[in-house]
């Protein structure tokens, strides 16, 4: 293939002649070779290039198994979100024909993108494609194990939540998981595995050690006491992040999963002020990630957050891998979870067909099939509609007799207009059936009492809201709900905390001073992406008072 790619989607834009001016001042123009690597899959991903002339072809595996995803011609750059986020490289770049490349450090680059908004929105946007397309490739590092299996299903899903581009080979079915095992001689009984490239192998992963090689997670310095930790990466603790950065506050974020949060499951938020073609979750946190990273803030995943204490006038927030974190202001964002449906077969179907999420990683797994979708909420109707875009049947089952309750108007709407979609009320699940993945259901009407069979490959579930508070019951008050209640709500629960302070809680001020509660975890919020942005940057302002008062950490 000597031929550039052609750019159907949009994700391959060429660079002006401006443009390369702009990175030519803070890059190296170098030559290069045909069959010369300019990065490698499995490995960081530290440069920038810019084909200035000849051909760069990106690849998948390597050798017999080469396989070529995108040839680069002059002007086109190489890369994806990976490089922004200071990830590992998920594919290799092979020079194809001789010429030159314009080089550029990733730190040069994220420097340049700030100070260049229309050359990084071109990047940045191509970016944001260039994964997506990754992951519905089927691209990127591969996990090889049993679909029964909870490890490989946890890798899975950690994969998954963080739109890593990666491949399951199922160990029962796949024939390229048999023949992979036999090449790399490790027994089926040592499954999971994940592999990268085909020779780099990790046994059985922990998360965080995944996380690690992918350059996810950042280690914690210990002693370092910053000025604001945010727990939560969803939309608040990322607003929360991104304004405190802003702002000059030292900032780290912790997330026990992924970043984006319950948000970030969302195939479509079509509500979201300045986005009128709607924008996914997926895509909304990418972006504010990329930004918080601009802005300094360092961004730790998967680090859970196991419990909280005040010392010496700070609080002290407790990992549940042993390490703690030291901070004037922490803000509370872990928002609140998708409740587990309680039927025979859901807790042993659950990532073989029943999910708690409609992203593109599980929709390509039942994609021309009949599926299910449970709830009444605008999570449900976006994930309906996003389904029904391949499937030729999608059944919304709701528990209650209308919509209008708990879903937006324009939701309603589409959704009445959709061929494909068949809204079923007063209907809740009474069990799921099939062998190694989802059949179908048993459904009932919860007037009449009635069952029948429904034809389903898939279930997906937006049910009720469980806050993720458990590792605060010590620490901070809770409502009956497990929800926390903020500002006047806990002036008068321990009154003498906030006696030396001669003052009462503050807004979002939850039950100690400096602590602070926004977005979906906080009682009597409203459950909105926007509501969570607002209150994530308010917690920051706030966070300004309570360091005006106790002074900056250093000078204490």
């Amino acid at each position: 293939m000597r031929t550039p790619t052609a750019d159907v989607y949009g994700a391959y834009p060429p660079l002006t002649d401006d443009q390369i001016a702009v990175l030519r001042s803070c890059g190296q123009v170098q030559p290069v070779c045909e069959g010369e690597q300019l990065f490698r899959a499995g490995e960081p991903s530290e440069e920038f290039f810019v084909v200035l002339s000849g051909t760069v072809a990106v690849v998948e595996g390597h050798g017999d198994q080469e396989q070529v995803v995108q040839l680069h011609g002059p002007r086109s750059f190489l890369g994806e979100l990976g490089l922004l986020e200071g990830q590992t490289a998920f594919l290799s770049a092979v020079v194809r024909t001789s010429g030159e490349v314009l080089a550029v450090g990733s730190a040069a680059l994220r420097d340049l993108l700030s100070r260049e908004p229309a050359l990084g929105d071109v990047i940045l946007r191509a970016y944001l494609l260039r994964r997506t397309m990754l992951a519905g490739a089927g691209t990127g590092f591969r996990i090889i194990g049993s679909a029964f299996s909870p490890d490989t299903r946890r890798l899975l899903e950690f994969a998954a939540r963080n739109r890593l581009p990666h491949r399951w080979a199922d160990l029962e079915k796949d024939t390229e998981a048999e023949e992979l095992l036999m090449r790399l001689g490790i027994a089926p009984e040592e499954t999971p595995i994940v592999v990268w490239n085909d020779y780099r192998v990790l046994r059985d992963p922990s998360n965080a050690e995944l996380a690690r090689v992918i350059g996810l997670r950042a280690e914690t310095a210990e002693q370092a006491v910053c000025d604001l930790v945010v727990v939560g990466a969803g939309p608040g603790g990322l607003a929360a992040a991104v304004y405190g950065a802003t702002e000059g506050l030292s900032t780290v974020v912790l997330d026990a999963v992924a970043t984006g949060g319950q948000a970030g499951t969302s195939s479509r938020i079509e509500n979201y002020l300045g986005f009128p073609a709607g924008i996914s979750g997926m895509e909304l946190a990418e972006r504010a990630v990329v930004q918080a990273n601009r802005f300094g803030a360092r961004i730790d995943v998967p680090a859970e957050a196991a419990g909280l204490e005040r010392r010496d006038g700070n609080s002290v927030v407790r990992l549940a891998d042993g390490g703690t974190i030291t901070a004037a202001n922490v803000v509370v964002a872990t928002g609140a979870r998708y409740r587990r449906l309680t039927a025979p077969g859901v807790e042993r179907l659950e990532g073989l067909g029943v999910h708690y999420a409609a992203t593109v990683w599980e929709a390509r797994t039942c994609r021309l099939d009949p599926v299910a979708v449970v709830g009444g909420g605008n999570s449900a109707g976006q994930a309906a509609l996003f389904l029904a875009r391949e499937s030729p049947a999608v059944h919304l089952l709701v528990r209650g007799g209308d919509l209008e309750h708990s879903m937006s108007r324009y939701l309603i709407d589409r959704i009445e207009r959709h061929p494909r979609i068949h809204v079923r009320l007063h209907t809740e699940v009474r069990e799921v059936t099939g062998e190694d993945r989802v059949e179908s259901l048993v459904v009932e009407n919860n007037r009449t009492r009635e069952q029948q069979e429904l034809a389903a490959r898939a279930l997906f579930v937006f049910i009720g809201a469980r806050p993720a508070t458990s590792w605060l019951a010590d620490a901070l008050t809770l409502d009956r709900r497990g929800f926390i209640p903020t500002g006047q709500d806990v002036a008068q629960v321990a009154a003498d905390i906030w006696d030396p302070l001669a003052r009462a809680p503050l807004a979002l001020e939850a039950g100690l001073p400096g602590v602070f509660a926004v977005g979906d975890v906080r009682s009597g919020s409203v459950k909105r992406v926007a509501s969570a942005v607002g209150e994530g940057a308010m917690a920051v302002r706030l966070a300004h008072e309570h360091l005006g008062e106790v002074g900056p950490p250093d000078i204490r």
